[in-house]
């Protein structure tokens, strides 16, 4: 159990918590989540094949559902948390991000197909997955 939250008697293992929604079982799911994700943003922060930034939101929306105080340390944190606030208020992505996407893609993309030489069909698919998701990025307000 995490401090500063209510802790729940034995007779109230299936009652809802009404500052969330959630049951006990699934806020201690969103939990166990949410720091799975916080800490694959934490390694993505070092490793340029990894983004940290998506993984972050995603715990966030678990955290909102399970701790609101490690919530609040996300929102409040002194680097990331302007990106998530701006997320979560206007679905925002800002300029650098959208580009800093780009070249990670087009870097990647280079990676993939200089280095294992990949036939018209994957070569495709791969193009096709990685302009969806830039697709998706740039459409975002900034």
């Amino acid at each position: 159990m995490i401090a500063d939250e209510p802790s729940f008697g034995a007779g109230a293992a299936g009652a809802l918590d009404s500052r969330v929604g959630t049951s006990r079982m699934m806020r201690g799911v969103f939990l166990v989540a949410g720091i799975f994700f916080v800490a694959l943003g934490f390694i993505g922060a070092f490793l340029p094949v990894l983004p940290t930034t998506p993984f972050l939101i995603l715990a966030a929306a678990c955290f909102t559902r399970s701790s609101p105080r490690l919530e609040n340390w996300l929102l409040q944190h002194p680097r990331f948390g302007s990106l998530l606030r701006a997320w979560r208020e206007r679905g925002a992505i800002p300029v650098k991000a959208k580009l800093m996407a780009l070249g990670g893609m087009a870097i990647g993309f280079a990676g993939f197909w200089f280095g294992s030489h990949p036939g018209p069909w994957l070569t495709a698919a791969v193009a096709l997955l990685m302009l969806t998701g830039l697709a998706y990025v740039f459409t975002r307000p900034s």
